[in-house]
């Protein structure tokens, strides 16, 4: 926890035949194609300070950093539909190089492997599913400790992996729970994460009037501005107020350890926008929530440390802090300080997450955790402030019935009916208008 006291590419990209498949043209007699994930997720409007960042910390050029974000989208809405056709043999996707244009796809059954490559994606076949080693993750986050501080899925490695802070203390984990030590890598660590106090996300907030945290991203709650933070930066009835020391508002609901999740709900006087503070103050744009794949590259910022960039590394990580542990936080090698908690991650235009606590510095490097947004979303029943949402149907074109809602948080395998056809979702994401199940294949296949 950190708390004190793109543009043209995607034309280019298809012109040159680098983007993954799935997203089939149209012809003279064929009615006019999907929108690809890619503009689904609006790649090509990713901010100038966005792709800078990209560039200084991921060593990418000018036309990487926006091939990047085309090919990430795609490979995430690729793997999502691999994932619900493979079923219990699914053992994980990440995408590779530097323009992210390799995505693999493992699986424990060989008959696959065709299907996976019809799709553009590379095939692995591995002895183990990602659900199996889910639950011998999940056993050993019952009885780890501070000497096994973080544990996670490594799917490029088809094994769980325990970091020790002491030697023997992951053989240990595995002989207390019975774990298979193949199933099993262990890395030793110097360091062990603990919470970011002191910390900001695009913006600085103090509580109750001394230790500061940042925001994370701004939501509503029906007429109620707010926005979501991490759990650890307050309890609920926490006062707070803004980089300016003027009140604002106070924590709704928090929760930690467990999770790192909370939300604040502001005063008349504040008003939620769409935006995350990028480098040099500049507004980057949030247009969506749609968790990206491993490998993918994700910014944060803080406001210690300010804007900087890395990827993700695993979803699904169990950590465990002097306070207690967490699980469901998401490993990224983004760095940062003390004070840079609560703040924001974003993949492209798409939140990703509130800053929870780490290892290393930003000048030697580190690793840090984020909780996903989209649980907090879906835990408070708040709604994700974001630009440049489609206004809707017009007068005369009423919105199909069905059980489809903007606003309601679908994960990956949710399913819904619009007019008249039933949908599964393959990403998890935060519904709003214009994302209606038959306009985005990336987000909804039918069924």
């Amino acid at each position: 926890m950190l708390k004190r006291h793109a543009r043209a590419a995607c034309t280019a990209l298809a012109a040159a035949g680098l983007l993954l498949a799935g997203t089939g043209g149209a012809t003279a007699d064929s009615a006019p194609a999907a929108p690809s994930a890619a503009a689904t997720l609006r790649t090509a409007d990713a901010p100038p300070e966005l792709l800078a960042a990209m560039q200084r910390d991921l060593g990418l050029t000018p036309t990487q950093a926006e091939a990047r974000l085309a090919h990430e989208a795609e490979a995430g809405a690729t793997a999502a539909r691999l994932r619900m056709r493979l079923g219990a043999a699914f053992a994980g996707a990440w995408v590779d190089g530097a323009d992210a244009g390799t995505l693999t796809v493992a699986t424990t059954r060989a008959a696959d492997t065709a299907a996976i490559r019809a799709t553009g994606a590379r095939a692995k076949l591995v002895p183990r599913s990602l659900a199996g080693l889910d639950a011998d993750r999940a056993a050993l986050d019952r009885a780890a400790g501070r000497a096994t501080p973080v544990r996670y899925v490594d799917p490029r490695s088809n094994t769980v992996v325990v970091e020790e802070t002491e030697p023997g203390a992951a053989a240990a984990l595995l002989a207390a729970t019975g774990t298979d030590a193949a199933r099993v890598t262990v890395v030793r660590t110097a360091e062990a994460p603990r919470p970011l106090y002191d910390l900001r996300g695009g913006d600085a907030y103090y509580m109750n009037g001394s230790g500061r945290c940042s925001v994370g991203f701004p939501v509503t709650k029906g007429s109620t501005n707010g926005f979501a933070t991490a759990g650890h930066c307050g309890r609920a009835g926490t006062t707070t107020s803004g980089f300016n020391q003027v009140a604002q508002g106070s924590f709704q609901a928090s929760v930690f350890p467990g999770n790192d999740m909370a939300w604040v709900a502001a005063n008349a006087q504040w008003t939620a926008t769409p935006y995350v503070k990028g480098s040099g103050g500049a507004n980057v744009q949030v247009t969506g929530s749609v968790l990206q794949p491993v490998g993918a590259s994700v910014c944060r910022s803080g406001s210690t440390t300010g804007w900087h960039c890395g990827t993700i590394q695993q979803h699904g990580t169990s950590v465990t802090y002097p306070e207690g542990t967490i699980s469901g936080v998401t490993r990224t090698t983004v760095c940062a300080e003390p004070g840079d908690s609560g703040g924001s991650y974003i993949s492209g235009s798409q939140a990703q997450g509130v800053t929870s606590g780490g290892s290393g510095n930003c000048s030697s490097g580190g690793t840090t955790f984020f909780q996903p947004l989209n649980p907090i979303l879906s835990a408070y029943g708040l709604t994700l402030k974001v630009s440049g949402s489609d206004p809707g149907p017009g007068p005369g074109e009423p919105e199909p019935g069905g059980t489809w809602r903007a606003g309601t948080v679908y994960a990956a395998g949710a399913s819904v009916t619009h007019g008249g056809a039933t949908y599964r979702c393959i990403q998890g994401h935060q519904a709003q208008t214009g994302w209606e199940p038959p306009n985005v294949p990336a987000l909804w296949q039918r069924v």
